[in-house]
Parts: structure tokens; sequence; C-alpha cells
């Protein structure tokens, strides 16, 4: 009796054995089956967080692409309105002011950078300074993105007021150098600008100065005019 009441009890036990085995392949095999990750948000913390690996593992965050971390960034073939000369200045102003090493001037970075300048900017100044180039949205200035203010800058697409103009204005960027045709006609307009206004306020000077030389002789000659008819009245 108790052998019967034993081989019962294994065989059932065998029974939910295999029924639990065969769930648990379908689970997998379902799982195996499901898409992965939609390009979408799964896809860009991918290759945010695969972007970050490769910056700890050393690897250089100016030949890094924002938007991906297998395509390579080349300035120089991406930028070729400038020099290799002109991008190496770009990139020796970039990293004096990556005080962190990270590849990044983020945004307490650009205000020291604004204020080495001498053109210190306000907290939302200094944020829409970098939306303005932010492709990625990350908040903070990549090379690429640095590159591109002075692409814009060159192109005459940055309001004259505008904290970006001041950065290309004042960091002391040699782009001059022939070829660069864009960048150079923006400031060499920028200096025969500068040089008209100068003109245009020294000329109004000279005018208001040759005005008042006049009136003041105009006062000499009546003062001395009255003192001739009161000679003659006498």
């Amino acid at each position: 009796m108790a052998t019967d009441e034993l081989a019962s009890k294994l065989s059932r036990r065998l029974q939910v054995e295999e029924h639990n085995g065969e769930a648990a392949a379908a689970a997998v095999a379902a799982a195996e089956q499901e898409p992965a990750l939609d390009s979408g948000a799964g896809g860009e913390l991918s290759a945010k967080l695969q972007r970050r690996s490769e910056l700890n593992q050393g690897g250089d965050p100016a030949q890094l692409s924002p938007g991906s971390a297998h395509k390579v960034f080349s300035p120089y073939t991406e930028f070729r309105e400038f020099s290799r000369r002109q991008i190496k200045d770009m990139e020796q102003l970039f990293r004096q002011y990556d005080a962190g090493k990270d590849g990044f001037i983020d945004l307490m970075e650009l205000k020291r950078m604004m204020e080495k300048l001498g053109a210190p900017q306000t907290h939302l100044g200094l944020k829409n300074m970098i939306k303005e180039v932010d492709e990625d949205f990350d908040g903070k200035l990549s090379f690429r993105e640095f590159l591109l203010i002075f692409r814009k800058a060159a192109a005459g697409e940055l309001e004259e007021d505008s904290g970006l103009h001041a950065l290309a204005r004042l960091s002391e960027i040699d782009v001059s150098t022939e070829g660069v045709k864009g960048a150079k006609s923006f400031f060499e307009a920028k200096v025969q600008a500068i040089n008209v206004t100068s003109r245009f306020e020294e000329e109004i000077k000279a005018e208001q100065e040759e005005k008042k030389r006049q009136a003041e002789e105009m006062k000499q000659r009546k003062a001395a005019f009255k003192e001739l008819q009161s000679a003659f009245k006498q």
C-alpha cells in the first residue's frame, strides 16, 4: 500500500516538473521573439551610455560625434571653412575652459569663460548661449557645438548683442587666413563697421567743435560791434 502511494506521488511530481519546464521554455521563446527597445528613448540612452563609457576609457571627446557613439567626428572634414591651424586654436581655447576635462563646457565653465573674455552674462543669458547651438539638448557644449559658434559667426547668423557673438569676437581666434572666405569676410566686415562707426563719431565731434568755435567767434564779433557803436555815440 505504502509502495503504491509513494509511486503515485513520484509520478505526480514528474508531471508537475515537466509542465513547469514547458512553461519556462515557452516564456524564453516569447522573450526572444519580442522586439528590442525601439530606437527612441532606449536607443538614445544606450548611445549616451556607450559614449560616456568611451570617454571614461580615455577616448578623445573632440573626435566623438554628439549623436552617435560609433560615428567619428572629424572637425577638419566637417568644418572645411576653417584651416587646421584655426581649428587647433579653437580646440586649445575649448580645452582651456573645459575645467572638468570631460570634453564639454558646462554652464559654470561657460560663465567663467565669458568673465575672462570681459563679457559676463546673466544666468539666463548663459543658458540661451548654450541653447542656440546645443544640438543634442544635454545643456552643455561639446567641441563640435563650440565650433558651430564660429561657423554661425562667420555666416553672420548671430545677433550682434548676443553672448555667442561676443564669445566669437573676443576669443582672438585668427580667422584671416587665406581661403577662409566666410569667416574672413565676417570679421573684416566687423572691423570695417567699427572703423566706420569710429570715423562717423569723430566727424560728428569735429562738426560740433567747429560750430562751437563759430558761435564763439560770432559772439566776439557782436561784442566788438557793440563796443564800436558805443564809441560812435560818445
